[in-house]
């Protein structure tokens, strides 16, 4: 299926070929025609999977003609309603639609400016479109379309109170597109209680990684792993790392550890204020710091240019979550460089990964940092030995970027 052939109008689809996309992905193949016919829908989708055009196309689509703010978009944080914001706005080139963005961290008078100015469709994060529905800067009584974007995440954040509050001033006939990456009971709740007859879709998880991704296991005792972390940011090319902590506290904590040992660090969780956060993540981006350490609200939506590596600190829990933190490096076409720690206690959550990718990830083991090869199988030395059944291309991790028993030195040596 192409996208002319799905009942798009003319404008939608020349936006989108120049765009340089001729056929959907299965997310939008799936929720586009319901969307297109006023439905509800219920998306299970993960980023990259394309499910901002699958919202964003029909609801241009059905604003034809309209005037007036007439669709909502709902994201949880800045990263992703600047993304969805600037994807919006080209879709909707060659339209009269007008897209805005509302986000925490910039002047009220700046958004002002916007909404004087009219908006179509907005995209906003739920704290700051709050603060001006309470100042009566927004009006919803005419809204046709709520889409809301990683609705788990938004929960996890602790937005439901706002979610309840922005459902409370929609009109209660109009269409809603629902979309989220897992469906926890409180997800599915939220669902239940804002969906009408909803169509389900569901697209399949994302379970590969950019080609130009090297992946590392460093089998490490966990008691080790921040002076292992310290030896790896002090190796250079590290100029750009994103560390990914299980917790909050554990955030918290590495980067102060990091930051007694000299090196320049930020920390992004959904603890600290939007202030906060847009200050950690302006300095990372603009290379002020070397590392930033986040929890897994950076995996999704954050979009900067050049990271160099991404560690993870913790193994991810969740299997799907390692190929979008991996996915914050190598980004369009660039190279990038993946390692995760792996204690005695975090094997089964490699290995949930490797069996979601279908692949072995190959191990570097540095001596007096790991936990015994009889823990496992197979530890691969610092020579790194070819897995098994894999070439190197399709898992990104090249035979000689392995370290060699000269840089392995080097690194052990380092004060």
């Amino acid at each position: 299926m192409r996208f002319d052939e799905m009942g798009l109008a003319p404008e939608v689809v020349q936006a989108v070929k120049e765009l340089g996309y001729e056929h959907p992905t299965p997310i939008q193949s799936m929720a586009i025609p319901i969307a297109l016919e006023g439905k509800d829908v219920l998306g299970k989708a993960q980023t990259g999977t394309g499910k901002t055009a699958a919202f964003m196309l029909p609801t241009l689509q059905r604003l034809r003609g309209k005037e007036g703010l007439r669709a909502l978009v709902l994201c949880p944080t800045r990263e992703l309603a600047i993304q969805v914001y600037e994807s919006g706005r080209d879709y909707a080139r060659g339209s009269e639609l007008f897209v805005g963005v509302l986000y925490g961290g910039t002047s009220v008078e700046k958004d002002l400016r916007g909404l004087r100015a009219g908006y179509d469709v907005l995209v906003a994060t739920p704290g700051r479109l709050i603060d001006h529905l309470e100042r009566g800067n927004v009006d919803l009584s005419q809204l046709e379309v709520l889409v809301l974007d990683e609705a788990d995440r938004m929960l996890d954040m602790g937005f439901r109170p706002q979610i309840n509050e922005v459902i409370r001033r929609c009109p209660k006939v109009r269409q809603t597109l629902f979309f989220s990456a897992t469906m926890p009971n409180d997800v599915k709740s939220l669902a239940y209680d804002i969906l009408r007859d909803p169509v389900t879709v569901e697209a399949a998880p994302q379970k590969t990684t950019a080609d130009g991704v090297d992946q590392f296991v460093y089998p490490v005792q966990e008691s080790k792993k921040t002076e292992l972390l310290i030896k790896l940011l002090q190796r250079p090319g590290m100029d750009s790392v994103l560390v990914f902590t299980r917790t909050k506290f554990g955030a918290d904590r590495v980067s102060g550890q990091l930051g007694r040992a000299g090196i320049k660090v930020e920390v992004m969780h959904g603890d600290r204020n939007m202030q906060q956060r847009v200050r950690a993540l302006d300095a990372f981006r603009d290379g002020e710091v070397q590392v930033l350490v986040a929890t897994d609200v950076a995996q999704r939506g954050l979009d900067v240019e050049g990271i160099s590596h991404v560690i993870n600190y913790d193994a991810p829990q969740d299997p799907e979550g390692y190929v979008h933190r991996v996915g914050r490096t190598a980004r369009a076409g660039a190279k990038g460089e993946a390692i995760t720690f792996m204690s005695g206690g975090e094997m089964g959550d490699v290995r949930a990964v490797e069996f979601l990718l279908g692949y072995r990830l190959p191990r570097v083991e540095l001596p007096g940092f790991g936990f015994g090869s009889a823990t496992e199988e197979t530890i691969y030395t610092p020579e790194l030995k070819q897995p098994r059944g894999k070439r190197s291309g399709r898992m990104g991790a090249r035979s000689g970027a392995a370290l060699t028993p000269e840089q392995l030195q080097e690194l052990l040596n380092v004060s």
